[in-house]
C-alpha cells in the first residue's frame, strides 16, 4: 500500500470504527483486482484535426483561465503554462494572480514570451478565493475556467469546451456551465490514476459531493456575478458550483458534461487528494456550503458528513416531500442475500450498483450517496400525494403502503407484471409532470 492509502485507512478507522473500515479495505482491494487505469492521450491525427476544424467552423468563443499562484514550484508553473500553449484551441488568456512575497513566480513568467499570459502581482495573500476574485476582475473571455497552480489541462481541453459551446449556439442554447471528467497523476506525471468519470448534471448528487470539480468553465458574467466567497476557502469551488446550480435551476439544460478526461489533478504529499488530514477545513467548508444551499432553498434539512470525507448526506426534518416540492418519488435499495438487486435504474432499466455487497459504497462511493434518478425500483418506492393519481393511472392499482412502512406495497401489483417496465413508466410519468425522482440508499428493503 502507498503511504497515502495508509493515511486514509487510519483516518477512516478513527472516524468509523473497525466494521466499516473492514468493508472499505476489502472493497479497495477488490477494486485493485480489476484492470488498471491508463490515460491515453488523443492521437496526434485527432489533435491536428482539431487545430484545423475550429478555424473552418468559425469558432469564436474565448476563454479566460484563472490561476491563483503562491510559491508555485517552477517545474509545476512551467508545466501548467506549457499545457495551455499546447492547446489545439488557442483562443485563451491566462490570468496568473500571484500572492508570493518574492519575485520567484514573476521571474519564471518573464522567461516565457506569450502575450496571452497576464501576470498580476497581488499586494496581499487573501487565500485562494480572495486571490481568484482579484483575477476574475480582469477576465475578458466569454467563459472563465479555473486551473490550480500545480495541475495541467490535456491538449484538447479547450477545443472540447469550445465545440460544445458552439454546438449549443446552433441549437439556440447559451451554455452557462460546462465540466469534464478528470483523473489524478503523481508529482512527475508518470502515473495517472483514479479517473473520475462523471454523470450528467445531477443536483442531488452534487449536494452529496462536488463531483463536478475539474475541469470547469462558466459563463464569465455568471462567474463574475457569483464570485468566490472567502468564508468557504478550501471548498470555494464547491460553493461556487452550488450557487451556480441554484441560479440555473430553471435552466439546467444550460449545464453540460463532457465525458472526456480533460484535467489532470496532481497529487503529492501535501495535497488534499493524497492526505485527508491536510485540509480538513476544506471538508467542513464543503458541508457548510451545502447547508447554505439548503437554507436558501427553504428546505428543512441538515447537511451531515458520511463515512467518507468530502461526501455528505441531507437529513430531512419530517417528510422530505414537505421540504421538497420538486420531488415526486423516492426510491431506495432493494437487497437480497446481502447484495443489491434493485434501486436506481438507467432509462433502459439496468440497475445501478447491481450485485454490490451491502457494506460496499461503489465507484467513488456513489452507491452510498443520495442522488437524482431517471427511475427507481417500484418495489421500494414512496410517492408524494400529488402524484398518486399518476401512480394509479400507470400501474392500474391505488397507491397503498405496507402496513407500518413508508414504501408501496408491491404485493398489490398484478401477478407476473414486468416490474422493470412498470418502474420506468411510472418514473417517466412523474418526471414528465415536472417532478424529480430521488434515490436514497439509506432507504433499504430486504427480500
Amino acid at each position: 500500500m502507498k503511504l497515502g492509502d495508509v493515511k486514509k485507512t487510519v483516518y477512516f478507522l478513527e472516524r468509523n470504527g473497525l466494521k466499516k473500515t473492514w468493508y472499505a479495505v476489502r472493497e479497495r482491494l477488490d477494486e485493485r483486482k480489476g484492470p488498471q487505469y491508463e490515460w491515453i492521450p488523443p492521437a496526434e491525427a485527432e489533435l491536428e484535426a482539431q487545430r484545423s476544424h475550429w478555424k473552418q467552423a468559425y469558432f469564436s468563443v474565448t476563454f479566460s483561465i484563472i490561476t491563483p499562484a503562491y510559491r508555485t514550484a517552477e517545474k509545476y508553473l512551467r508545466e501548467l503554462i506549457d499545457s495551455l500553449q499546447r492547446q489545439t484551441y488557442p483562443q485563451w488568456e491566462l490570468i496568473l494572480a500571484d500572492a508570493t512575497e518574492d519575485d520567484s513566480v514573476r521571474q519564471v513568467v518573464q522567461t516565457i514570451q506569450d502575450s496571452r499570459i497576464r501576470y498580476i502581482h497581488l499586494q496581499e495573500n487573501a487565500g485562494i478565493a480572495g486571490n481568484t476574485n482579484q483575477a476574475l476582475k480582469f477576465a475578458a473571455g466569454d467563459y472563465v475556467g479555473l486551473l490550480d497552480h500545480d495541475d495541467v489541462l490535456t491538449q484538447n481541453a479547450l477545443y472540447e469546451m469550445a465545440a460544445q459551446i458552439e454546438q449549443g449556439k446552433k441549437q439556440g442554447r447559451e451554455l452557462q456551465m460546462l465540466y469534464s471528467d478528470e483523473d489524478k497523476c503523481n508529482g512527475d506525471r508518470t502515473i495517472y490514476f483514479e479517473p473520475n468519470k462523471k454523470e450528467d448534471f445531477n443536483l442531488d448528487l452534487l449536494l452529496s459531493n462536488n463531483y463536478i470539480c475539474h475541469f470547469l468553465v462558466m459563463k464569465r458574467e455568471l462567474m463574475q456575478k457569483l464570485g468566490l466567497r472567502l468564508e468557504y476557502n478550501g471548498a470555494q469551488d464547491y460553493d461556487l458550483v452550488l450557487r451556480a446550480a441554484a441560479e440555473l435551476q430553471e435552466r439546467e439544460e444550460s449545464i453540460v458534461h463532457i465525458p472526456k478526461v480533460l484535467y489532470h489533478w496532481r497529487c503529492h504529499a501535501a495535497s488534499t487528494a493524497e492526505n485527508p488530514r491536510s485540509k480538513l477545513y476544506a471538508y467542513e467548508a464543503g458541508r457548510r456550503a451545502i447547508q447554505d444551499f439548503v437554507n436558501r432553498a427553504g428546505w428543512k434539512a441538515e447537511a451531515v458528513d458520511t463515512s467518507h470525507v468530502g461526501f455528505y448526506a441531507l437529513q430531512y426534518q419530517g417528510s422530505l416531500f414537505q421540504s421538497r416540492q420538486d420531488v415526486g418519488a423516492i426510491g431506495g435499495r432493494v437487497v437480497q442475500n446481502g447484495r443489491l438487486i434493485g434501486g436506481r435504474m438507467t432509462k433502459e432499466g439496468k440497475v445501478f450498483y447491481e450485485n454490490l455487497p451491502v457494506g460496499y459504497s461503489g465507484y467513488l462511493h456513489r452507491a452510498a450517496l443520495q442522488q437524482e434518478a431517471v427511475a427507481v425500483d417500484i418495489r421500494n418506492i414512496r410517492v408524494r400525494e400529488e402524484c398518486q393519481d399518476i401512480f394509479q393511472r400507470i400501474t392500474g392499482v391505488p397507491y397503498q403502503t405496507v402496513p407500518g412502512k413508508e414504501y408501496f406495497d408491491a404485493a398489490l401489483l398484478p401477478q407476473n407484471c414486468d416490474l422493470i417496465q412498470m418502474s420506468l413508466a411510472l418514473c417517466a410519468a412523474i418526471r414528465e409532470a415536472g417532478y424529480r425522482v430521488l434515490y436514497l440508499p439509506e432507504c433499504a428493503k430486504k427480500f
